[in-house]
């Protein structure tokens, strides 16, 4: 009877994340299109011959100067599979970024139809890398199984139904207006909720990390709220905002709301891991020592979570720098000043996402402790 809770919250997630993978407000959303900005479609194909290649030539010190590829392809997917073309793929001398082919390559291509569904105009677009992706996820999960066995399993649970929640919901409900900032609190902790629920179990463990989580979270929301405003960041820094706010024009989007909720999204599994390990810790004490003082468990809390917050904080850190290394290294190859690197926006709102953050797992470790005490002497009475 024991484990009858964590089965209903185990049953509960699944539940929630197979319904939501084919009804949610994604689908809303999809019928308004706001995906739709191009009369291009896609579809996989396969290389089935090398016309002609100019690309080894030697190149001429022209920019007008053209290199190609003639190949010879069939569709493998959509209305068109089985149908076969001929494209020449050009290459500017001054692209910096460009794709070679090879036989038997997979490729992805965009076309154009006309009024009769027929292709009109088809291009390379990208080499199709989707197996290599999902290659690597597997590895990912089969790796998490074996490892961790059955806590293995239930973290692929939670993986999979966080990545749901936030590409089923979060991502279309922002796009249809809603509070990216309120949204993004209740999606976090329902997130938080689940996740902690079915890895801790149903216990004061887990209780005392949900609200350790969620009060650190909130740190992180007020303080980068308070300092975003002060910069006056607007959350337009970033070329994909930008790219969104001009495609889109008719969408009233809260950009800056939209960057806190990257913070938030960005500490959460982090200040998850922190409010769980302290918790577990605390549980582990008190099993050893029952009669432990709320004083010395406190005590013994805090010299642990100095240890976790150390490297902790250094992960995440470390994490935002990883994604914005090719930028920091385009400002430093252009000599870009000190005083003009520190106000650009899109480095103020990267300090400001990966500082928050880290002072919400901070606070996370003081909070779960405190609610562990606070759910032990509530035991007790």
């Amino acid at each position: 009877m024991k484990k009858k809770p964590e089965i209903i919250v185990v049953l509960s997630v699944l539940f929630v994340s197979i319904f939501l993978m084919f009804y949610s407000p994604y689908e809303i959303m999809e019928k308004k299109k706001y995906q739709e900005i191009t009369d291009y479609k896609y579809a996989k194909a396969k290389v089935l011959e090398i016309i002609e290649d100019t690309t080894k030539d030697k190149v001429k010190n022209d920019v007008s100067h053209m290199r190609y590829q003639k190949f010879k392809l069939e569709i493998l997917t959509g209305p068109h599979k089985g149908e076969k073309y001929i494209i020449n793929h050009a290459i500017e001398i001054i692209d910096v970024y460009y794709i070679l082919v090879k036989e038997k390559d997979s490729i992805i291509i965009s076309y154009t139809e006309n009024d009769k569904n027929k292709i009109m105009t088809i291009s390379l677009y990208e080499i199709n890398r989707e197996k290599y992706v999902y290659g690597i996820i597997l590895i990912f999960f089969i790796s998490l199984i074996i490892i961790a066995k059955i806590k293995g399993l239930k973290s692929s649970l939670t993986l999979f139904f966080t990545a749901i929640v936030i590409i089923k919901i979060l991502l279309p409900m922002i796009l249809m207006g809603y509070n990216p900032i309120n949204l993004t609190i209740i999606l976090c902790s329902f997130i938080a909720l689940g996740t902690l629920l079915i890895i801790g179990g149903v216990n004061k463990k887990s209780f005392s990390a949900i609200i350790g989580t969620m009060g650190g979270l909130a740190i992180s929301g007020i303080i980068a709220a308070i300092i975003g405003n002060l910069s006056r960041v607007s959350g337009l820094a970033g070329d994909s905002a930008r790219m969104i706010k001009f495609l889109h024009r008719d969408l009233q989007l809260d950009f800056k709301g939209i960057l806190f909720s990257a913070i938030l999204i960005g500490a959460l599994g982090a200040v998850m891991d922190v409010g769980l390990s302290i918790a577990s810790a605390l549980n582990e004490i008190v099993s050893v020592k029952p009669d432990i003082s709320n004083k010395n468990l406190i005590k013994s809390g805090m010299n642990v979570g100095k240890d976790i917050v150390g490297s902790m904080s250094n992960t995440l850190i470390l994490a935002y720098v990883g994604g914005a290394l090719q930028l920091l290294i385009l400002f430093l190859a252009t000599k870009t000043h000190y005083i003009q690197l520190i106000n650009i926006e899109l480095i103020s709102s990267e300090i400001i996402t990966a500082v928050s953050g880290s002072i919400g797992l901070i606070w996370s470790v003081p909070l779960t402790i405190l609610a562990f005490v606070l759910l032990r002497n509530k035991n007790k009475k």
